[in-house]
């Protein structure tokens, strides 16, 4: 069986030729296949179905863009030197802006890949059964995670579905958030009941059972249907084989980023296959780009005693290891004073180490939504043990939480999953269950290490309820539709 290492080479030179699309969802063919001469094997299926895992790569996708919707939290300021980012950051973005606009493309691309590997697989004979459901629970998982990021971003979207490919219907109108949630659902539904629960070391990183149920957790809490997000939680947090891992910084090493508790990751290969996540976090001095910087608001949230806050997060004074040697950290290496060490790696030889994976989803995630449901199903404790799995797997000399509150829960998100796109959207589920006020919370600047307001991205924002919820369909969108796409309320 091919490697996921092996066959990313294999996708990046062939997938790009799979689709089909006449419309806005076009990528330009690249390569020398076509679905009429392409699917004739198991072996075209597997480098299908991967070349559906290279999109992740995409710069303006989960390679970078994506994380950019974070610097709207109060946990982070953009950086670098983008201007249109100060657009979303500050929520004077508009339907031409360009980070609004460019992560469109490529989920409907996932989306694209997937709808043909659901529709050429299963008439492939030459192909063994287990890897034909893996390859559709892959395509199914795919499809559903890139509505999900459509839903969290624009609230509302087309469905585009095997059937439309087929009658080439493509110009479609958007559904309602509850539509493209019942597709999520109804995606991951069939995408648990048909990948395996876990893959040898060859094909670390596929997704898995486990992938499908943890995102089916945080479609229910989105959705607001916490019975059933617990129902789906437990599915991960029970079952060993999506164990929380040893140490909290095994999450965040090239050796060790595909452990039991990772249940998704883009797959970056140094030299080949590989995206620049990494790059755009790294300091500016250090062969990074610079363009998320922690706010103190963030660093002062970590208790006394919890490592998490030396694996998250490079601070003044701090010496670290860039390969070559050790280097110290300083100030004014960013606009905030910190930067995030967890998304940082360096080779021996020296240069960013391109193999260190970027996380999209975590089992410990999952724990803690498990608990938030509990707790505001049942109230104070009923969370406990979810939350103190996560805590003492951290450090045992952590306090345990006893009858723990939302506060708890919220504290425990905001260090456990630092920097990796759930700040932002946790605050607005909590703002529409009226656990905070986000208006309140975004009005506040952002604050360096010093205590000063940061220079660039630190003054206080006004969010707009419900307009700033979502962003607006981008206009290019909107225009090839001739129409048929309406513009999000407010816009």
């Amino acid at each position: 069986m091919q490697s996921m290492r092996n066959i990313l080479f294999i996708g990046m030179t062939a997938s790009l030729a799979l689709g089909a699309c006449k419309s806005v969802l076009d990528v330009n063919p690249q390569g020398n296949y076509s679905t009429g001469n392409y699917w004739r094997n198991q072996s075209d299926a597997v480098d299908g179905v991967t070349g559906i895992y290279n999109v992740l790569l995409e710069e303006d996708y989960t390679g970078f863009n994506e994380f950019v919707f974070d610097n709207c939290s109060d946990d982070q300021v953009r950086g670098g030197d983008h201007d249109y980012d100060a657009a979303i950051e500050d929520f004077s973005y508009d339907p031409s802006t360009y980070s609004v606009r460019v992560g469109w493309r490529w989920k409907y691309e996932t989306i694209n890949r997937a709808n043909n590997v659901l529709i050429y697989v299963p008439k492939i004979t030459n192909i063994d059964a287990a890897i034909k459901n893996r390859c559709l629970g892959e395509a199914h998982f795919f499809r559903a995670f890139s509505y999900w990021r459509l839903l969290l971003i624009y609230g509302e979207a087309p469905i585009i579905t095997e059937d439309d490919v087929l009658k080439a219907n493509y110009n479609k109108p958007k559904v309602t958030a509850d539509e493209l949630r019942a597709q999520i659902e109804s995606d991951l539904n069939a995408a648990a009941d048909l990948l395996p629960e876990s893959y040898g070391d060859a094909d670390k990183g596929r997704v898995s059972k486990g992938t499908a149920y943890g995102l089916l957790c945080k479609l229910y809490m989105e959705w607001n249907k916490l019975d059933q997000a617990i129902v789906a939680g437990n599915k991960v947090i029970t079952n060993s084989n999506y164990a929380l891992a040893t140490n909290y910084g095994d999450n965040f090493k090239v050796a060790t980023g595909n452990n039991s508790e990772m249940l998704l990751a883009v797959q970056t290969v140094d030299g080949a296959g590989y995206s620049d996540f990494i790059t755009y976090h790294a300091p500016r001095n250090w062969n990074g780009w610079s363009f998320f910087y922690p706010t103190k608001g963030l660093v002062d949230e970590f208790e006394a005693g919890d490592p998490r806050k030396d694996i998250c997060i490079m601070k003044p004074g701090d010496k670290v290891n860039i390969g070559t040697g050790i280097a110290t950290y300083e100030a004014s290496a960013s606009w905030s004073g910190y930067h995030y060490a967890k998304f940082c790696s360096w080779k021996p030889s020296g240069g960013l180490d391109y193999s260190l994976k970027t996380p999209l989803m975590r089992s410990a995630d999952i724990y803690l939504l498990v608990a938030e449901a509990k707790i505001r199903l049942h109230g104070a404790g009923a969370g406990d043990a979810e939350i103190n799995a996560v805590r003492s797997r951290a450090s045992k000399a952590l306090k345990p939480v006893v009858n723990g509150t939302m506060a708890n829960l919220m504290h425990e998100r905001r260090v456990e999953l630092c920097g990796e796109n759930e700040r932002h959207q946790d605050l607005i589920r909590w703002d529409k269950a009226g656990l905070i006020n986000i208006a309140d919370i975004y009005a506040k600047p952002k604050l360096a290490y010093d205590g000063t307001e940061i220079s660039r991205g630190g003054k206080g924002r006004k969010f707009s309820k419900p307009k700033n919820y979502y962003f607006p369909i981008p206009q290019q969108e909107i225009d090839r539709s001739k129409g048929t796409l309406k513009q999000n309320p407010n816009f």
